[in-house]
């Protein structure tokens, strides 16, 4: 099939004239034709890849953006769980050393809010991510800077009126009875010989046959002898309403018996596994006008805040008694 001509307009003529192209300048003619469009493609690729990709220095500055969020989101997760600690403290001072020195409440002074303009509005400039870790973060390290220092207070407010009421806390059971680790604790637990829920009135401490048993408090015995599935039993009457009672024993310690008046950390007698029980251990009990309370609320003579945590973890997660 012959080629088609290529025409081109003559002005001088006003006619159109056979234009004849050789193939090199045909060539030549695409040649240039498809360098310019892959020219013009690439420089387009590459305009609209430079809005989006990262040069190396950007995306190492991009990786330790992510790392110190990361590092900042764990950051206030530790707050977070210091501050439940923080709450379990203010806790026990409400429901124990305010209770038993006639002191208020503590109020709860970092839920009240304080108003005002925006303090992390510059954080908005950030990336979502970045915004909202910092956010997380300093309003919970506010937080814990004013629990700390309410608390602080709050021990100090305590001290005094422990001073001025030192008569009344001699009398208070406010030691461990025995140098152990708790085994149960306070509340309803399934009975061991039973093997039904019934109310456990007391705490039950991990102990051999013979450990020493110690007063918790200043007292005078109202007993020490058998009584049914409590086996040996010792009652000490400390005044002021509270009473506590020793079970399972082994034996009483020298001199004691009804009307004999004890110290805090005297020792009255030694621990067994009398009665109905599971094994050796010393079942310890505090009572209140009468009604049983948590002994762990009153050891605060003579455990840490991390000991107290460690007791209250073991209590809850405990399903069983000793007895």
């Amino acid at each position: 099939m012959p080629k088609k001509p290529f025409y081109r307009f003559d002005e001088t003529t006003f006619e159109y004239t056979p234009v004849h192209v050789n193939n090199r300048d045909k060539w030549m003619y695409a040649v240039i034709h498809w360098s310019l469009s892959v020219l013009l493609i690439t420089t387009l690729g590459f305009a609209a890849l430079s809005q989006f990709a990262l040069t190396p220095g950007e995306l190492a500055l991009s990786e330790e953006n992510r790392i110190l969020i990361d590092e900042l989101t764990q950051a206030s997760e530790k707050m977070t769980h210091l501050e439940q600690e923080l709450f379990v403290l203010r806790e026990s001072d409400n429901e124990l050393y305010r209770s038993v020195l006639g002191m208020e409440r503590l109020e709860d002074e970092w839920e009240m809010g304080t108003g005002g303009a925006d303090v992390y509005a510059s954080y908005d400039r950030l990336s979502m991510d970045a915004a909202t870790a910092l956010r997380t973060a300093n309003s919970t390290l506010e937080r814990l800077e004013l629990q700390a220092d309410q608390q602080a207070r709050s021990f100090r407010e305590i001290q005094t009126a422990f001073e001025e009421n030192r008569e009344r806390m001699n009398h208070l059971p406010a030691i461990r009875p025995i140098n152990g680790i708790l085994l149960s604790g306070f509340g309803v637990r399934v009975h061991p010989v039973y093997n039904r829920q019934r109310m456990h009135d007391g705490v039950d401490f991990r102990a051999n046959i013979g450990t020493e048993i110690y007063a918790t408090g200043d007292a005078v015995v109202r007993s020490a002898g058998r009584k049914g599935t409590y086996g040996n039993l010792l009652i000490l009457d400390h005044d002021f309403g509270y009473e506590t009672r020793y079970a399972h024993l082994s034996g009483f310690a020298e001199g004691i018996r009804s009307g004999k008046k004890v110290k805090r950390g005297d020792l009255i007698g030694y621990t067994g596994n009398t009665g109905l029980t599971r094994g050796p251990h010393l079942h310890y009990e505090i009572l209140k006008d009468g009604v049983p309370v948590d002994p762990l609320n009153y050891m605060f003579a003579d455990i840490t805040p991390e000991e107290y945590l460690m007791f209250r973890e073991i209590s809850d997660r405990s399903p069983v008694s000793m007895d």
